[in-house]
């Protein structure tokens, strides 16, 4: 009888954790888990003329690490990165910077990967 009950406690156990399977589904992909990258792309214009802009570099650092290139954008204005994933804390910062000189740089800062298609104005600098 105790070898039934052994086989009872086997089959109830392997069916709560099929329906937590059917219920939650599979792991999702690494780049929106913890540690993962988020892929990301931007396209930057200038705010008076609405043209893209070529040549813009998106710098990023990370909660006080130095800056470092991720990214320049190509001849329609468009540059497409993966930034490091971090759940429930805010993204990495950002900084669009043209070498030239031509535009203003802008800073921001990521508070949510979700939204993957962003559009950046850049101002002239005066």
């Amino acid at each position: 009888m105790k070898w039934l009950r052994n086989i009872l406690k086997g089959a109830t156990l392997s069916t709560a954790l099929f329906i937590f399977q059917a219920c939650y589904g599979t792991p999702q992909d690494a780049w929106y888990n913890e540690g993962g990258l988020a892929p990301m792309s931007f396209s930057l214009v200038s705010r008076t003329t609405g043209q893209p802009l070529e040549g813009i570099s998106i710098l990023a650092s990370e909660h006080g690490t130095p800056e470092r290139e991720i990214g320049v954008t190509d001849a329609n204005g468009k540059c497409q990165v993966e930034i490091p994933y971090i759940r429930n804390l805010e993204g990495p910062s950002l900084r669009f910077s043209d070498p030239s000189g031509v535009y203003q740089p802008i800073d921001t800062t990521l508070a949510d990967l979700r939204n993957r298609d962003i559009l950046i104005e850049l101002t002239a600098a005066e």
